[in-house]
């Protein structure tokens, strides 16, 4: 989990054993604990920062018209660092200061959170351009699978290559 941070050299940290923030102003994990759409607000504060867009991915009783019970997610090896790239273009928007993300992995229930992160920016506009490209890129290029488990017993893989 995403653990309580403090200031080292200057620079915020998260006190996680995943993930890791970098100069750039950018934090991403990916973890197995419960998420905080606090702690990830929290990464991307800034006194450069006037408008902070965030973005929570959570766990629906649905897909389409059939009934989903949970979801499993896992991850490859490398998903931490190509989610680490994506915030780099992400952070590198005009007026963009910085970028924090945390993708859960492992087995979640309906209503849980799996997904969260947080753009801050000088402006509303340039934080709200910067974080839909970073949820698009995410779910585009992170190499991060979802197993759908359904109410009637069966299952499908989503995003798999």
């Amino acid at each position: 989990m995403v653990g309580v941070g403090g200031v080292c050299g200057g620079a915020l940290w998260l006190g996680c054993a995943e993930g890791s923030l970098l100069m750039s102003g950018v934090y991403v994990a990916v973890s197995a604990a419960p998420l905080s759409l606090d702690e990830v607000v929290g990464a991307v504060r800034d006194p450069r920062v006037g408008g902070v867009v965030t973005f929570c991915g959570v766990v629906r009783n649905h897909d389409g018209d059939r009934d989903v019970s949970g979801l499993e997610y896992s991850a490859h090896p490398l998903a931490e660092e190509v989610l680490r790239e994506v915030a780099q273009e992400a952070v590198a928007f005009e007026g963009v200061h910085a970028v924090a993300a945390v993708h859960r992995v492992g087995v979640l229930e309906v209503g849980d959170v799996a997904a969260v992160m947080a753009v801050g920016a000088e402006h509303r506009g340039e934080a709200f351009a910067a974080c839909r490209f970073f949820i698009d890129e995410l779910k585009q290029r992170v190499p991060v699978w979802k197993h759908q488990l359904f109410a009637d017993g069966s299952d499908e893989w989503v995003g798999t290559p």
